[in-house]
């Protein structure tokens, strides 16, 4: 017994087997960043002061370092896995829904890319400006 609808069968729609993984990485995603903005408001939060010259030497050490460039990649696949979901349920028209994936995989790279780079800059430059 099948429990597909016969049009269904003739066109071949059904599942692609890839939603369970797509969602499976939204969750990692979404806990991965809220850990790691957990950690980031208490960091913040425990620093004496915020001005532009404790925060550069915060941001210099390894230990800080690292998990700010987890939070800025894991917030940036999240924000792509979810935005791609949005456009992939209500853009109905394949050019468009295509174009529209694309342009959200090249902002949110070049985004990211932005945040990693200046992340690394401050941090190999230990606060020298």
């Amino acid at each position: 017994m099948r429990m597909e609808t016969p049009i269904g069968r003739v066109r071949g729609l059904g599942s692609a087997k890839s939603g369970a993984h797509h969602w499976w990485l939204e969750r990692l995603t979404s806990v991965s960043t809220l850990l790691l903005f957990v950690w980031f408001v208490v960091s913040l939060l425990r620093m004496p002061s915020l001005d532009y010259r404790s925060v550069v030497e915060w941001l210099s050490e390894p230990l800080v370092a690292v998990p700010m460039l987890l939070l800025i990649v894991s917030t940036f696949w999240h924000l792509k896995l979810g935005l791609q979901v949005v456009i992939e349920d209500y853009v109905h028209e394949e050019g468009m829904k295509f174009f529209s994936i694309t342009l959200l995989n090249f902002f949110t790279i070049a985004l990211g890319a932005l945040a990693l780079f200046s992340v690394l800059k401050i941090a190999f430059a230990g606060g020298a400006a």
